[in-house]
């Protein structure tokens, strides 16, 4: 059964929101639950090379992310879907000043229909214009 444009951009708007509420509250589940366990990479303005699979994600964020990151809010700004029938492309700025750092990043989300249900294949975190930001060396870069 497909699912329209419409409804399917608002179910993998609402899949991204729900991780990332959890995000900021300390809570890596979300993404956890979220990312594919049979294939997946991201890259990080933060990271040299890229992790090429979910095994290195979990330990990524379980070692720097589980409760450590809070936000009391976050912009989640200029959402746009671009799909086909099992896969889409979810790209949006994120604002958020956290417990580790200030967040500019241009988000770039992959999801591939896994059965019934919808994962990210590949995530990119890139910050928005890095020249323009000034790092604080005393607090960790996640």
């Amino acid at each position: 059964m497909a699912i329209k444009d419409s409804e399917l951009s608002k179910l993998i708007i609402s899949l991204e929101k729900n991780a990332l509420d959890k995000w900021f509250q300390g809570d890596t589940s979300g993404y956890l639950n979220l990312w594919s366990q049979q294939d997946f990479s991201y890259f990080d303005s933060f990271k040299p090379k890229r992790i090429d699979t979910y095994a290195e994600i979990k330990q990524f964020v379980l070692a720097n992310v589980e409760g450590k990151l809070f936000a009391d809010t976050y912009d989640f700004e200029s959402p746009r879907v671009q799909a086909t029938d099992d896969m889409a492309v979810l790209t949006y700025q994120l604002f958020a000043k956290t417990s580790l750092n200030d967040m500019r990043y241009n988000c770039i989300e992959v999801f591939q229909r896994e059965g019934t249900t919808w994962k990210v294949v590949h995530s990119t975190w890139s910050v928005i214009r890095p020249m323009d930001t000034t790092f604080d060396n005393s607090k960790p870069l996640v």
